[in-house]
């Protein structure tokens, strides 16, 4: 697999959209060549750290959920040109959430509940679950509404055609988002 990136990067295509010049842009520009060349890769997988943010987080989350936002809706907008936008799904998860009460330092520190997002052609958009109560938090921290483990066996079962349970085992969720 490092020969066939190794080859990517030594021979860019020209997107058919403007993608941000950072690491995130950079990489979904190299996953979307890969895509459009068919070169046979299933699954790949990018990260933006920083969200770590328990200090000063207004700024530095906006600052980085645009960095992210950015990157997809170009990732997706020159997949849609090169008509691949129905065989791509983008999902977006953290290992953690955030406490709902702003510390002493103007961030929140780590928290229970948190959000995924998915992106794609065949995704059908919404809300799913439910926003969440801040009048019933579970020591400081919100109630989850929709298990992570759902959206993992939906993807498993409805994209990618394997049984959820060889990873996720007893676990019989979906979310209808695909």
């Amino acid at each position: 697999g490092s020969e066939i990136i190794k080859k990517v990067i030594a021979n860019p295509r020209t997107p058919k959209v403007a993608y941000p010049q950072n690491g995130i842009g950079n990489g979904l520009s190299v996953f979307s060549q890969m895509i459009v060349e068919n070169l046979g890769s299933k699954i790949f997988y990018i990260s933006l750290g920083g969200f770590d943010t328990h200090a000063r987080q207004a700024t530095g989350h906006a600052n980085l959920m645009s960095t992210l936002s950015t990157g997809i809706a170009s990732f997706m907008a020159d997949l849609k040109e090169e008509d691949r936008d129905k065989d791509v799904m983008v999902m977006v998860f953290s290992e953690f959430g955030r406490r709902v009460y702003e510390n002493g330092s103007q961030g929140t520190d780590h928290g229970a509940a948190s959000s995924m997002f998915f992106a794609g052609g065949s995704v059908k958009g919404g809300l799913y679950g439910g926003y969440p109560d801040l009048g019933d938090l579970d020591q400081g921290d919100l109630k989850y509404n929709v298990d992570f483990r759902d959206c993992y066996a939906t993807v498993l079962a409805n994209w990618l055609g394997t049984d959820p349970d060889r990873v996720i085992p007893g676990h019989k969720g979906r979310t209808a988002f695909l």
